[in-house]
């Protein structure tokens, strides 16, 4: 149960706030490592500003949302909410100029199939890049099995993802079985998926309960039909309390307030913004899998052919 999970109790935050100054303290971390470790003095300017990694955490996450829509088999909902929830949790703690999201995202994916048991093969996860070829998705491959760690003890072994998706069909049994007022429940699905998929895209899923953000996207399906569910709310699901019922309301607005701030970036600033992340990741090396390479060829587990670094295949190959 959510009351009792891992994510209630350390993946749930109070406010957007809060989790801007966790992340900012992972963008200066990375700063002050690299800077104290490189002579001559590093100019600040080379670093990316929070607001350009925002840039490139978005259009990365749209990215990885993509790819989970276009996999073949049909990859189900909760699979692809939990990888987006794994995405945004490593990147809370870490900065994207020290680990490539174009790596991360599909190790997000790959990890996320496995918790929630979507039986894929590896060699079918990896057969879903489709411009790339078989040699070229088998070293991708390769970095995705030697990222997974990484990824597993960022999210501090803490896997299990509550999505409001089962909450969301919970409510619409309700509403069929106990508020005969709302004559085809059925009928409100398009607008709450469409809710749903907006909040993945969003902190909701940091800082409201998976339920609460199904109640708000039901409740906003039913507001764009012109249909009045707030005796369903105190009828069936017994909010009578004026406070309760305000906080409630209180808390869906500021889900939608922030829906509604959510916005794709312009490509022209994705791509500034990506030339600026490639420089960093070539110039200090910030990524582990040089280190990894290294290890692989000190305990003599020297591959036939090189690996592929991160820079030598891009965003197309996911297409």
């Amino acid at each position: 149960m959510f009351h009792n999970s891992s994510q209630r109790k350390h993946w749930t935050f109070n406010s957007e706030d809060e989790l801007e100054q966790i992340r900012y303290k992972a963008n200066q971390k990375f700063r002050k490592k690299t800077v104290e470790s490189r002579k001559p003095v590093v100019s600040e300017s080379v670093f990316l500003e929070r607001h350009e990694e925002d840039v490139l955490l978005r259009h990365y996450e749209k990215r990885l949302l993509d790819f989970c829509n276009a996999f073949k088999p049909l990859m189900p909902k909760s699979v692809v909410g939990t990888a987006i929830m794994y995405f945004r949790r490593f990147y809370l703690n870490n900065s994207i100029m020290e680990y490539h999201p174009r790596i991360i995202m599909l190790t997000c994916a790959y990890l996320s199939c496995k918790v929630d048991e979507f039986n894929v093969s590896s060699s079918q996860f990896v057969g879903n890049l489709l411009q790339e070829t078989p040699a070229g998705q088998e070293r991708v491959l390769e970095q995705i099995l030697e990222y997974e760690l990484l990824l597993i003890q960022q999210l501090n072994f803490h896997l299990v993802v509550h999505n409001p998706y089962r909450p969301m069909e919970g409510l619409l049994i309700d509403l069929k079985t106990r508020y005969p007022t709302l004559e085809n429940p059925e009928s409100l699905r398009k607008g709450v998926d469409d809710f749903l998929t907006q909040a993945t895209m969003t902190d909701a899923g940091l800082l409201f309960p998976p339920s609460q953000i199904a109640l708000t996207a039901i409740l906003n399906s039913a507001s764009r039909a012109g249909l009045s569910m707030e005796s369903y709310m105190t009828e069936c699901l017994g909010l009578k309390d004026k406070e309760t019922l305000s906080k409630t309301y209180d808390s869906m607005r500021r889900m939608k307030t922030l829906l509604k701030r959510y916005g794709l970036p312009k490509p022209d600033e994705v791509n500034a913004c990506k030339q600026k992340l490639e420089r960093i990741h070539a110039e200090f090396g910030t990524s582990s899998s040089n280190k990894r390479k290294r290890g692989y060829e000190e305990d003599g587990h020297v591959a036939k052919e090189a690996r592929m670094t991160e820079e030598e295949w891009t965003d197309e190959d996911l297409l």
